[in-house]
């Protein structure tokens, strides 16, 4: 039943002037709504009931609950906001104002500059977060109103709704994380990807269900083990199984390449303790009881995540080899990990002066909006909130013993430049638990890191390439482009002049294309182009980009004047490719690949139907496709999660030396990748390899391009097409 008395049951300590006033709110709403319908044709207002009802739940005080009854009123209604303030009163007012700004972002990217897809995220997300600096509530009326919108997005279209769970993906839910309310961050990333995948989410949901009956009663026996050896050591605590959830099930399978059964807390238990000394105990106990599983266990309490979750997490080897996962912490633990900073709310009654934890999580979450305060791009401000913010957090130690937090695949440069701008910039080496590691180390939770610096000099430009995985984070990438900004631009122009030279004698166009050419693709002058390429703006990989793009525009259409001076003439067939490549679209018929443009994954493909050869795959920029009959072209696709390898023929030219064969195999074998019909000639001191390398995609490719040219004497490397 509906009504304010049902709403406002769970609410206990309501002095008068409060309950009198959530009435009031409660009444103007109804009234304000009268007569406007949802998709789902039920009264408006019954979802300003249900955002209260959200709120309440959280344990939020009066005036939020109020201001979620009236968060659509000035938007949707005749009434204005300062009648809400004559009303209600500041506070009241002015969260409904800070919802109302947030919602004025348009819907579609018509009125926005540029109209990219990322701007209405971004503005949206930027609102967001400077809200934060108004009152952190505001954030929790605008979840709780997305989730209510998307426990109802049935009643939408089919494109609206994926729009609202991609966006629900990508904001609302790291949002909901960041603040820690874990309840919220979880029902939002289900919805969402029940949209998104709606075949893999009723997959997992089918399998959950299949289980449930078995996996109760086996959780429950488990759990009143548990709750028995407590006992004999003389510990009261509250023992729970543990719902897992269905994208964090697919995330972890995803991430883990493990099926649904060996998903470690598919099984799990929680216990509840009165204090942080009895959590490790009860882990002790846990431990004599059943074999801990190596690598799965987290101490959070000691080292919490960036957004404060508290929590000891193992997981055990069951009887009969099932697994099980273990959470242990306080009672109180639990409600910030549920509820996050709305547990300042829930434990305000009774406590005096200020909350300090609170404000270290507010004071946090707006350090994390100035990260992206200066990005004006709206798919680069997307990145950096995804990458820097969003992203899973690796924790570790100075030297001193204080906690650092990073992205997770963070390395030494980024914690260099976390720590000070000058220490990033004269980085030399680092250590991780007293020994000496590379700079592309990948810092793993819980390593003591140790910085070595120089007495002067800079960052090397190296960094900035992200196939040596020196540096992860935006914050770090933008420090070291600024300070090579502020070197001398007749030193960046010369710098970027050999950069693009050693670009275009890579892809083998250094004859065909001017400098002034390639800054035309760029819509920038000579040395314009030079300067942002020397200062880091510009990656050799967008140069190859757009130079790429521009040769194959222009193959095509010399392709194409060939064909008609000739007559139309058709090429020979393609020879059949031996490889047993398997590819989406093309299911019972053999596959080969064209040897004429030599496809890799990653690149656009296109099929062609031969007469008794099965499927020929080209390049779709390949000049051959375009005398092909229409008629016998077909759309095909690289097989997402088949583990495929494709040919690309090699030349690599270097100054010969000792074990130069052995360094270019050595790099390959560390890629994974085969080598075959390797050939070699010499001359003079010159020594020329032609070899084919089977790699998985484009993006490996460019990977083992890039280390060997990094090699000692190598003059260049480039892949070669007939």
């Amino acid at each position: 039943m509906m009504s304010f008395e049902t709403l406002i049951d769970s609410m206990t300590n309501l002095s008068a002037h409060e309950r009198k006033m959530m009435k009031r709110a409660y009444e103007l709403a109804q009234s304000a709504h009268d007569g406007q319908k949802r998709k789902s044709g039920e009264d408006y207002f019954v979802h300003c009931y249900e955002v209260a009802r959200i709120i309440i739940n959280l344990g939020l005080d009066h005036e939020v609950v109020c201001a979620a009854l009236l968060h659509d009123v000035v938007e949707d209604t005749p009434f204005t906001l300062e009648e809400l303030r004559a009303e209600f009163g500041d506070t009241i007012a002015n969260l409904v104002a800070g919802v109302t700004k947030i919602d004025q972002v348009p819907l579609n990217t018509d009125n926005v500059p540029a109209g990219k897809p990322r701007d209405r995220e971004a503005q949206f997300l930027r609102k967001t977060l400077l809200a934060i600096n108004d009152d952190v509530r505001v954030i929790l009326i605008k979840l709780a109103d997305r989730l209510h919108n998307m426990r109802t997005l049935g009643y939408l279209s089919e494109e609206r709704q994926r729009r609202m769970a991609r966006e629900t993906m990508e904001v609302f839910a790291p949002l909901a994380s960041r603040l820690g309310i874990w309840q919220m961050k979880w029902e939002l990333e289900d919805l969402s990807f029940r949209y998104l995948n709606p075949t893999r989410y009723r997959q997992i949901a089918k399998m959950i269900d299949e289980r449930r009956a078995d996996r109760d009663y086996y959780v429950n026996q488990i759990a009143d083990r548990v709750r028995a050896a407590l006992r004999e050591n003389g510990i009261e605590a509250e023992v729970t199984g543990r719902s897992k959830h269905i994208y964090s099930i697919h995330r972890k399978m995803e991430r883990k390449r493990l099926p649904f059964d060996q998903i470690f807390d598919v099984r799990a238990v929680r216990v509840l303790v009165d204090d942080v000394p009895t959590c490790y105990q009860v882990l002790g106990i846990i431990h004599q009881m059943w074999r801990p599983i190596k690598d799965e266990f987290d101490d959070y309490i000691a080292a919490p995540k960036d957004n404060f979750y508290q929590s000891l997490h193992t997981a055990v080897l069951l009887e009969g080899g099932k697994t099980l996962e273990v959470q242990i912490r306080t009672h109180e633990m639990h409600a910030h990990a549920e509820y996050g900073v709305a547990a300042h709310w829930l434990y305000k009654e009774g406590k005096k002066g200020q909350d300090h934890a609170f404000e270290r999580r507010v004071k946090h979450l707006r350090e994390l909006m100035d990260i992206g305060r200066t990005v004006d791009d709206p798919d680069e401000f997307m990145e950096v909130m995804r990458s820097d913010v969003f992203r899973d957090r690796v924790y570790v130690f100075t030297p001193r013993g204080d906690i650092i937090d990073l992205p997770n695949g963070a390395t030494p440069i980024d914690f260099a430049y976390h720590i000070h701008t000058d220490v990033g910039d004269r980085c030399r080496g680092a250590k991780a638990n007293g020994k000496l590691v590379p700079l592309d180390y990948v810092l793993q939770v819980g390593d003591r890191v140790e910085v070595l610096t120089a007495k002067r000099g800079g960052p090397s430009r190296d960094w900035l390439n992200p196939n040596l995985g020196y540096v992860k984070t935006k914050r770090a990438l933008s420090k070291i482009r600024h300070w090579f900004r502020q070197q001398d631009r007749e030193k960046m122009i010369h710098l970027g002049r050999d950069v693009l030279d050693r670009e275009l004698s890579r892809l083998g166009v250094e004859q065909e294309m001017s400098h002034e050419q390639v800054a035309g693709l760029f819509d920038l002058s000579r040395e314009d182009l030079l300067a942002k390429i020397g200062f880091g703006d510009i990656h050799p990989q967008h140069v190859t980009t757009k130079v790429m793009e521009f040769e194959q525009q222009r193959k095509q259409v010399d392709d194409k004047t060939e064909r008609m001076l000739n007559g139309m003439k058709a090429p020979a067939a393609p020879k059949k490719d031996p490889s047993d490549v398997k590819i989406q679209g093309v299911g019972g018929m053999l596959v080969n690949l064209a040897k004429c443009c030599n496809p890799v994954q990653g690149d656009d493909i296109i099929g062609y139907i031969t007469v008794g050869r099965g499927v020929s795959v080209h390049r779709r920029d390949c000049g051959n496709v375009l005398n092909l009959p229409g008629h016998r072209l077909i759309t095909v696709a690289w097989g997402g999660d088949e583990k495929e390898t494709y040919p690309v023929p090699i030349m690599l030219s270097a100054y010969d030396r000792e074990g130069l064969m052995r360094d270019i195999s050595a790099a390959v074998a560390d890629e994974h990748i085969n080598l075959s019909d390797l050939r070699v000639t010499t001359r003079g001191n010159i020594a020329t390899f032609y070899f084919t390398m089977l790699v998985g995609d484009a993006v490996q490719l460019n990977r083992i391009m890039t280390r060997f040219e990094q090699m000692p004497n190598v003059r260049e490397a480039r892949r070669l097409t007939n």
